[in-house]
Parts: C-alpha cells; structure tokens; sequence
C-alpha cells in the first residue's frame, strides 16, 4: 500500500514552503520594491525635471543591466506570488490556523484586492514597459525614459477612465501589501498576542495610509502635469541646458 504522501502532488507536498516563500516574496522584493516604486513616482509632483534626473535617469544608468534586474527582482518573484496567490484562492486553503485573529472581510478583502492588484500591476506594465512596444498603437508601451513625466502623463490623461483604473490598481495593491504584512507578522509569529496585533494593525493602517497618499500623489500629479511645458524642460535637460520652469510643469493640465 503506498504511502499517503506519494498521493499527493508536488505542490502539496511542499505546501509548508511554498507558503512560506508566497508570504515572503510578498514583502521582499515585491513589498520594498512598491514603496520605493511608489515614492519615486510622487516626485513628479515637484514637476518633470525631478522626476527625470532624480529618478529616471539614475535608473537608465543601469544600462544593459536593468532587464536583468527587472527580472530577477521583480518579474520573477511577482509572477510566483500571483501563481501561487491564485492556487491558494482555487483551493480554498482553510485560513484558520495561520490567521487565528482575522475576520472574514479581512481575508476575504486580502484575495479580493490580490486579483485586482495582479490585474492592475500587468496593466499598468503593459501600459508603460517598453516591452510592449509591438502594441504601441494599441495604446500600450507608452513611457519614453528620455521624457519620462511627459510620455507617462500623456498616457495617464488620456483618459478618465485610465485614471480611475491606476487609483482602483493604487489602492488595491497598498490594501493588500499592508494587510499582508499585518498577517505576515502572525504567519511569522513577529506578533501573535492579541495585544500586539493591535499594534501591528495600527502600524500597518498608518503605512498604508501613507502610501496611499504617496500613490495618489503620483497620480494627481500626472493626471494634472502640464505635457507641453513638462516636455520643454525634458528637452531642455536632453541638451544639456538648466531646466528652467520646472516647479510649474505640474500645477496645471495642458489645454
């Protein structure tokens, strides 16, 4: 008679590691990359300069490098955390033991918000990446580094709807990267007395409030930069002149 292991797939298995690994890749790169991702995007709100030299621009400097990295620290470990983010929701793995504390809405809201920021996230690649560009005149690989807050602006205005969907995307990818950590930290034990979880939802509220207006910055900023003066000033830093004008390029949208 074979054992009851030898039944049971490779998945589960190794369910124990996987999990684990799910959860972990969930905050390191994937967590730490959005919120520098997230951060660096409000700079557009100081106008199209900044957000060109002192973002932009030092990215571009990995050259030749920057796929690998992309890859490696962000496509690969994203694409593991969705397939086997959706795998957990199709099984239905019970969540009583790991998140003893957890409400229903929480959880629910956790998986909810896991399929919305998937979506989001490849939207918003195939919307922007040059990887895309054989669909540009579809609409997608709209981001051009030399003009990083014009190209990115224009994509975003071009429609209301487009705006909506980045805030829907923002706000689902923040709900489920701080309710994460919070569930995370029991998963982990870092907090498993009542008390400290409280705490920790506190922490996590507050981070994700943060975020939430670092992101929505970003987007306002974009949804209302000036392309027309926003692009003079890319030009301007593209011939090697001062930019000047910078601080207006994101205060009103281009007639």
């Amino acid at each position: 008679m074979a054992e009851p292991s030898a039944e049971l797939s490779w998945i589960e298995r190794n369910q124990f590691f996987l999990r684990r690994l799910h959860s972990l890749t969930g905050l390191v790169p994937i967590g730490l990359y959005m919120i520098v991702h997230v951060s660096a995007n409000a700079t557009i709100f100081f106008g199209a300069g900044t957000f060109q030299t002192m973002v932009v621009d030092r990215i571009q400097e990995l050259g030749p490098l920057l796929p690998f990295v992309e890859w490696t620290f962000i496509f690969i470990p994203l694409l593991f955390h969705a397939i086997f983010g959706f795998y957990i929701i199709a099984e239905g793995l019970p969540n009583t033991g790991d998140y003893p504390y957890q409400s229903n809405i929480r959880y629910t809201l956790q998986r909810v918000t896991g399929i919305i920021a998937f979506a989001a996230i490849f939207f918003h690649v195939a919307h922007m990446h040059h990887m895309f560009e054989p669909l540009s005149g579809l609409g997608f690989a709209q981001f051009d580094p030399q003009y990083a807050g014009s190209s990115a602006s224009a994509a975003i205005q071009s429609s209301v709807i487009i705006i909506i969907l980045y805030a829907i995307g923002l706000l689902s990818c923040v709900y489920h990267l701080a309710n994460g950590l919070w569930t995370m930290g029991i998963t982990w034990g870092v907090w498993t007395s009542p008390g400290g979880q409280r705490r920790a939802g506190v922490i996590c509220l507050v981070f994700g409030i943060g975020l939430s207006a670092a992101g929505l910055t970003a987007i306002g900023s974009m949804a209302t930069l000036n392309i027309t003066k926003a692009r003079e000033v890319e030009q301007q830093l593209l011939d090697g002149k001062p930019a000047h004008g910078d601080a207006h390029t994101a205060k009103t949208v281009e007639p």
